[in-house]
């Protein structure tokens, strides 16, 4: 496949706590990592993946937070409680604050839950970038050797007013994205170019 990965900012993981994990999310390489850098962190997926033989099974088995990303208010109520119990029991949450794949420079809104997670929760959350979504778009099974950088930013401590929290991690997550993007994207064209 040819593609490497590096990752930035380990420092900025809470070493004394469980956290949350507020990641952009750009190709299915993004659901394989935080299992290698953070061991037993749950991830909140959308419902529906629970519903494929063995792998649902095994989401289910891990402890994996399964929502209904149409249930409403009833959606992010299980999701604060279902959250507040990995964290109390040790483990670190992984969020995608879109709620989905989305592709290389778009824009899609960041979902409530985030937030409801940070007000709710009391723990750090560390806003992720990434650029995989260059080398491993989404919806196709072309991938283009390169390196997928990760970078974790500083963590926001809990205590922001909800707006607040959500205005820094939107742009902490978009900034840094867009910077990893344009990193790939320029080595891309270095490597295309003939010798």
């Amino acid at each position: 496949m040819g593609i490497e990965y590096e990752i930035r900012g380990r420092e900025n993981l809470p070493k004394d706590r469980p956290f949350i994990i507020a990641s952009k999310h750009q190709s299915a390489w993004d659901t394989l990592i935080y299992n290698i850098i953070i061991l037993d962190c749950a991830y909140v997926v959308k419902r529906e993946l629970f519903w494929f033989p063995f792998f649902g099974w095994f989401l289910w088995r891990v402890g994996m937070i399964g929502i209904d990303r149409g249930g409403g208010a009833r959606t992010i109520k299980y999701l604060v409680t279902a959250s507040k119990q990995r964290l109390a029991d040790g483990r670190s949450i992984v969020i995608f604050p879109q709620g989905t794949r989305t592709a290389p420079g778009t824009q899609v809104p960041y979902l409530p839950g985030i937030s409801a997670l940070y007000v709710q929760c009391a723990a750090p959350v560390v806003p992720t970038a990434l650029n995989s979504g260059v080398f491993w778009p989404r919806r196709t099974i072309i991938k283009r050797p390169g390196k997928v950088i990760i970078e974790f930013l500083p963590a926001i401590d809990p205590g922001l007013p909800r707006r607040a929290f959500a205005a820094q991690l939107e742009a902490a997550i978009e900034t840094a994205t867009a910077h990893l993007e344009g990193e790939a994207r320029a080595a891309l064209e270095i490597n295309a170019r003939p010798d």
